[in-house]
């Protein structure tokens, strides 16, 4: 730490208004040092936060954030705005439990104002933010929004630019231009934006306009001069960002972004102008660490990394066990080799989903639609209506962005889009804004919906099969985790059947999803205690295994649910509906999952544990449960129940 002389000593953002360009130079290297030191040690987003150093420094150099107002879109770029806003000495706990998030939190810092972990909303809440400012009568404070241009496509981001350009707000948004979302961008904007970025007017900025904004002063009519001829000028060249002028924003750039002189100086110029400003400033993604820039998609989170001549070696591994993610997809590869009807779509995350493979084995046949959810699953719903059968492969979190469209164009019409949703659980250190929380709550209340958990590996391929037969939409959840198999004879997958792995007299685990090996390896640890637990493989929530739950309640002492998502309106929840249904007794059925709140950050299996959702927690309510009902433990090899 000590070799860090600026960063270290910095309390606040403030710090940096006295400092010189020079020094402002030397910051962002020790900036950049502290993010590979982070990589060292574990994985983390890397070179999108290389990308934005200058942007950053730049930023807060020209305004006062503790006043004004500033938000980072997709806030995984948040790591240079961290260190400089007072967290430089807890940064090495980053992503860690206990620890910094990843992703701004207002509960960390003032300069810090919304937890965004996803894409798009930041041109809204900016707008939201200066307009109460206005009516509170602090029109004073200055309002940006900094945003990728991966993120520009979603849908919320033009709603926003529609309503800002109507409002005609003071307010500042930064284009981040990097050419790049996780995966390379695609689609209309992506090329427009290309086609901006190559203009022989952009060629020339880097040398003449710098020349030229030496000599322009920083306030008054000069500066309006200045702005209307560089706005001629890029109309000239190419129709820039005649796209946003439509829009009633005021269009400069495209800027050189890693050049702080030039980017200190159009923030003040833009600072006090009247009206919406788009700033469209071009950085590098992984700028400043070459194997970065030179692969921005394996280092956007990298495993841990040693550096070795220059080049960054990952950490040995010592799995060689697949995860979810991988069979999921390795099965989706399958299903598209064997049926022609079968395509898939997914949301900017062709890597995050592992369907490279796929997509350069059946290029017709994938689909990334951007950062786009709401489009990516009424576009499969229009696929579907046409004879297709698409999976939509997305991450369960962004999958909450696409609600009505699952409703309405989907569940509504009864069309066969097979819904994969990966990262569903705790995701581990990205933290709230990225567990997947809610997806069997916000599924199962669809008519005409299939929700279903594989238990362990086995059922992967077998549920994804059944949903391709299906005439309905169907749900597959699966967490960010390596797989694992229940050992035994395993009973094949039928549509709305459970599957009994062991019986017990005692009482029964029935267990929705991939924690079934903890329940497992729980009804193991009791059985040494004298406790006859029996452990149900639910499969499916919906439809749900009525017989299945009867029989559970009334041959067995307790019933104990087991889900890696919410309680509210989950699995256990659905338990207890049938058991009311039925006329059952439901005093004896106990819940666990996750609860009515949100979850920090922390590795899975740390997570967990504090939940209670690991192996040594599913048996110690099972122990509760047992004293509960007065159950006596017995050693007399076993029991009869059947479940």
């Amino acid at each position: 730490m000590a070799m860090h002389q600026l960063l270290s000593k910095i309390e606040s953002a403030a710090d940096l208004k006295t400092m010189s360009n020079a020094e402002l130079t030397q910051l962002g290297a020790e900036i950049r040092d502290v993010l590979c030191n982070l990589l060292s040690t574990r994985t983390a987003h890397f070179a999108s936060n290389l990308g934005v150093v200058e942007l950053c420094l730049a930023l807060h150099s020209v305004f006062d954030f503790r006043r004004d107002r500033l938000i980072w879109d997709t806030g995984h770029q948040i790591y240079p705005h961290k260190l400089i806003t007072g967290r430089y000495h807890e940064f090495s706990t980053i992503r860690t439990k206990g620890g910094l998030m990843g992703y701004p939190n207002p509960q960390e810092s003032e300069y810090d104002l919304f937890m965004t972990g996803h894409a798009g909303s930041s041109v809204s809440t900016v707008l939201g933010l200066k307009s109460g400012d206005d009516l509170m009568g602090q029109s004073d404070r200055k309002s940006v929004a900094v945003i990728g241009d991966g993120a520009f496509p979603s849908g919320i981001v033009f709603e926003a630019l529609n309503n800002a350009g109507g409002l005609k707000k003071d307010l500042l948004v930064v284009l981040n231009d990097n050419k790049m979302s996780i995966c390379p961008r695609v689609g209309g904007v992506a090329s427009y934006l290309d086609r901006l970025r190559t203009t022989p007017f952009y060629a020339g900025l880097k040398s003449e306009v710098i020349k030229a904004l030496n000599r322009v002063p920083v306030l008054g009519d000069p500066v309006e001069r200045f702005l209307a001829q560089l706005k001629e000028g890029v109309k000239a060249g190419l129709h820039g960002g005649m796209l946003f002028e439509d829009l009633g924003f005021r269009y400069l750039g495209p800027i050189d972004g890693h050049n702080l002189p030039l980017l200190k100086k159009y923030l003040q110029m833009v600072k006090d102008l009247k009206g919406p400003i788009l700033l469209h400033v071009v950085t590098e993604k992984g700028h400043g660490f070459q194997p970065a820039a030179a692969d921005p998609v394996f280092f956007h989170t990298p495993p841990a990394f040693v550096q070795e001549n220059g080049c960054a070696i990952p950490k040995k591994s010592s799995g060689g066990v697949p995860a979810y993610t991988q069979i999921v997809s390795e099965s989706i590869g399958e299903m598209m080799a064997k049926d022609s009807r079968v395509v898939v779509l997914t949301a900017a995350m062709c890597q995050g989903n592992k369907l490279e493979k796929v997509r350069d084995e059946f290029p017709d046949r994938f689909f990334d639609t951007g950062i786009c959810e709401s489009h990516a699953v009424a576009f499969a719903g229009g696929q579907a209506k046409a004879g297709l059968r698409p999976i939509v492969d997305i991450y369960s979190t962004f999958l909450q962005r696409s609600y009505d469209q699952i409703f309405q164009e989907v569940s509504l019409q009864n069309l066969p889009v097979i819904f994969t949703l990966d990262r569903a659980g705790l995701t581990g250190p990205d933290g709230p804004t990225h567990h997947g929380t809610y997806d069997i709550a916000y599924m199962r209340v669809f008519p005409n919906m299939v929700v279903m958990a594989p238990g362990d590996q086995y059922d992967v391929r077998p549920m994804l099969n059944l949903s391709l037969q299906l005439n309905q939409p169907s749900s597959l959840r699966y967490p960010k985790a390596n797989t694992e198999t229940i050992p035994g004879d395993r009973a094949p997958v039928e549509l709305g059947k459970a599957e009994t792995i062991r019986s017990g007299r005692d009482g029964v685990i029935l267990c929705l999803g991939t924690l079934l090996g903890d329940c497992v390896r729980a009804a193991d640890v009791l059985a040494r205690e004298g406790l006859d637990i029996g452990v149900v493989n639910a499969r499916f929530v919906k439809p749900i295994d009525r017989e299945m739950v009867e029989r559970a309640i009334r041959e067995s002492t307790f019933v104990i649910t087991v889900e890696e998502g919410c309680l509210m309106g989950g699995f256990g929840s659905a338990v207890l509906e049938t058991a009311c249904d039925l006329g059952l007794d439901t005093s004896r059925i106990r819940r666990i999952g996750l609860p009515d709140s949100f979850v920090e950050h922390g590795e899975r299996h740390e997570v967990l544990a504090d939940l209670g959702l690991d192996t040594a927690g599913i048996a110690r309510a099972c122990r509760e449960m047992a004293e509960r009902c007065s159950v006596v433990p017995h050693h007399d090899g076993g029991g009869t129940a059947t479940i």
